[in-house]
Order: structure tokens, then sequence, then C-alpha cells
């Protein structure tokens, strides 16, 4: 099986992000020469070559100072090489290997409410894109989006009858958010007052340049800094004010709750707060 067709394959999967076909194309690329230097194909990868490419990913550099790949690089390069497998070969042909040492994932620090006013306080300001960088902060911490998913969203995606917004994520998976009232707020007087004066011809995208271009990732995080972060705020403060982490799943997008579990420390805080308030022997 010729490993960089198959590579090749894989990342114009409409199932992959941008962002995601982005960073797997080198991992591959990578995990292509690695078996051409062994002359390997994928269908002579077994569980002990997936051991021996781990641990060489997993050494020091040779030939520069000792430096070993960071414990996410590691993760992301080893499920890049799980997911081609799996859409190669099949489910079944996943080398069924456990890599001790991995560490939890850590989140970056969520801003409490009162940081995150401060910093949206700041963006103020009634000229054009004063008003779209505040519309699209609300929008992102009041929904949880992530960058590519704002800079998505068209027209047609927020209700503001019913107060919704329709997000496209990941994969092309769509879900349903609810529009907070100050996004709400924010995002009308963005699309009454100052969208119309940026605007160049028939243009469905919500958030536009200074030139009425689509607003690109890179632009919105020079507007709005670590929008992760402030995803993170939104899961962190919904779960400390009382909701549960299935709901949690579904705001975020997330296809698997084990990946909303990286909140269930504060889901632990939350509860054992209940707890105490509630049970008559706490």
């Amino acid at each position: 099986m010729n490993t960089s067709a198959s590579v090749e394959r894989f990342l114009a999967s409409p199932a992959l992000s941008d962002s995601t076909r982005r960073a797997y194309r080198g991992d591959l690329q990578e995990f292509a020469n690695w078996l051409g230097r062994r002359g390997l194909d994928l269908e002579a990868f077994d569980a002990r070559a997936f051991a021996a490419y781990a641990a060489e990913l997993g050494a020091d550099r040779p030939g520069r100072t000792p430096r070993k790949l960071a414990s996410n690089t590691l993760a992301r390069k080893l499920a890049a090489v799980r997911s081609l497998l799996r859409a190669s070969l099949g489910p079944t042909r996943v080398p069924d290997l456990a890599l001790g040492g991995r560490k939890r994932r850590r989140l970056p620090h969520a801003p409490q409410p009162a940081e995150t006013d401060s910093l949206l306080e700041a963006l103020s300001g009634d000229e054009p894109l004063a008003l779209r960088n505040r519309a699209l902060f609300e929008l992102v911490y009041s929904a949880g989006l992530r960058a590519q998913e704002a800079a998505d969203l068209e027209l047609a995606d927020v209700d503001f009858e019913a107060e919704l917004v329709r997000v496209r994520g990941k994969g092309g998976k769509e879900r349903v958010v609810p529009l907070g009232e100050e996004a709400s707020f924010r995002l009308r007087g963005y699309l009454e007052r100052a969208r119309p004066s940026l605007a160049r011809g028939a243009e469905d995208r919500i958030f536009l340049s200074v030139r009425g271009k689509p607003l690109d990732t890179s632009t919105l995080r020079r507007v709005v800094p670590n929008p992760h972060r402030l995803r993170h705020a939104f899961a962190t403060h919904l779960l400390e004010g009382g909701a549960d982490l299935r709901t949690i799943q579904e705001l975020l997008g997330h296809s698997s709750l084990s990946t909303t579990q990286v909140y269930s420390h504060v889901d632990a805080k939350r509860l054992r707060r209940v707890y105490d308030r509630s049970h008559p022997r706490s």
C-alpha cells in the first residue's frame, strides 16, 4: 500500500478541520518517511513497529542539544498515525498500544467573570471596528466558540427571535447554542450600525475585515487574544453555575464526553459545594 497516497486520501477527508489537516500533514509526512527508511508500508505496521516509532519520537533529538518533544506534541503525532490507520485499514488494524507517562491535559487559565468584564469594557467605542470587536468578543465568550467557528458564522446562522446561534463545528458537525442577552445586544448593534459600512457587495459572513472581506482566524486572534481561553471560561463558568458535563459537551460541540471531562475538576468542586450545602451529615 502506497503510504503517501494513503496520507493524501486521509487528509482530503471533509471530516477533518483545516487546522487539524495542517497539523496532521507534517506529522504524517514524518511518519511516512520513517516507514520508508525501514522498508515498511501501512500494511506491515503493527504494534511492535508502533512501539518503535513512539519510542523514537519520545527520545532526545539526535545531533543537537538534548530535547524531547512536549507530551502534547507527542500525543498529537501518535493520534495522527492512529487516525490514518483507522481510515486506511479499519479500526481493527489500529495497534493496541498503551503508552505510559501521558500527562493529563492542562487547560489554559480561565479568566474569572470579573476579569472577563474588564476585558469587555476595554473594547469601547462607536466606530465600526470597535463595534465589531465588542460583538465578536461577546459572542465568542457567550457561545463558547472556536476561532474558526466564529469566523465561519453567516447572517442566517443567528436567530434573534429565538436567541440561538447555529454553529458549524469540526468535521462539518452543526450545533445550536443559546445567544446570551448581552451578546445579542452587541451583535445586533454591530449588524445595524457597523457592518453596512464594512460590507463590499453580497457577503454572507457576519464578521468582516476593514476591506469588507470575511474575517480570518489570524485577524480574529488579534482582536480576541487567545479565544480558546474564552471558550474554557465559557465552560468553566457554566459548570460553576450548576450546568452538568453532558450539557457542556453539547454546547462545546465535543464528539465524546471524555473530551469534556477535562473539566471534571471544576464539576467536582461544584458538587462538593452542593453536598456541603444540602446533605445533613456534610
